[in-house]
Order: C-alpha cells, then structure tokens, then sequence
C-alpha cells in the first residue's frame, strides 16, 4: 500500500467516527459551518444536515441557514465535534439578524479596506 493509501485510511477512519454528530467544519475561504455530519468519501466531502453558516463580527453573530449541505474536502481545514452540553458561544455574544450581520459585515470590511489604502499611503510618504 502507498503511502497516500495509508493517509486515506487513517483519514476515513478519524471522520468516520464523526458521523451523526454535530461539527464545526472551518473552510478555506474562513467559513464557519455546523451541521451533522452524514456521510463522506475518500476525499473528505463531506454531507452535512441541518447545516447554518455561522458569522461572527465582533461581539454579533448569527446562524444563516443552509439545510442539507455538501463540502467539497479540498475546501475543508478543520472539522471539530461540537459539545451539546455545552454553551456554544460566550454569554457576551449577541444574536442579530441577516440582515444586520450582512450590515456589520460590510462595514467591517469596509473599515478593512480604508486601513489598507492608508498604509499604501504611508508607504508611498516613505517615513521609515
């Protein structure tokens, strides 16, 4: 057996033993997913039911719905069991809607933006 045979095995072995529990699923594209692992294949896709993306800007967050969902396994960085029994989040949290966390998210990003178009700015004066 090669030894990408090998990390096969090992790697269907450790997801099997997450099938019909709650995961976090972190992609590559810095995505949050939770949902209950269903099925998977050799290359780590993944099938997740009752899937929400779960978006987090500062101290807001919201769980935006997504049903039955499949991963691509290239796209997957982390997968991790949820505790049920524990509190997911931190109390301090606060649940808003789509919409305000679309919202929240735009002037996040945008913020994002205006920082990095005044280090160009800094860099151009030169004041190292």
């Amino acid at each position: 057996m090669s030894c990408s045979g090998l990390d096969d095995v090992f790697l269907s072995t450790s997801l099997a033993s997450y099938l019909d529990k709650k995961l976090l699923v972190l992609l590559r594209d810095g995505r949050k997913l939770l949902g209950i692992l269903r099925s998977f294949d050799q290359f780590a896709n993944a099938v997740l039911e009752g899937a929400c993306e779960r978006v987090i800007v500062g101290d807001l967050y919201c769980d935006i719905p997504l049903g039955l969902y499949v991963i691509r396994g290239e796209n997957v960085v982390l997968i991790g069991e949820l505790d049920l029994e524990k509190e997911e989040l931190p109390a301090h949290m606060i649940s808003v809607s789509v919409a305000e966390i679309k919202k929240a998210q735009k002037a996040e990003r945008d913020a994002t933006d205006l920082k990095g178009s005044m280090r160009k700015r800094m860099e151009f004066l030169d004041f190292d």
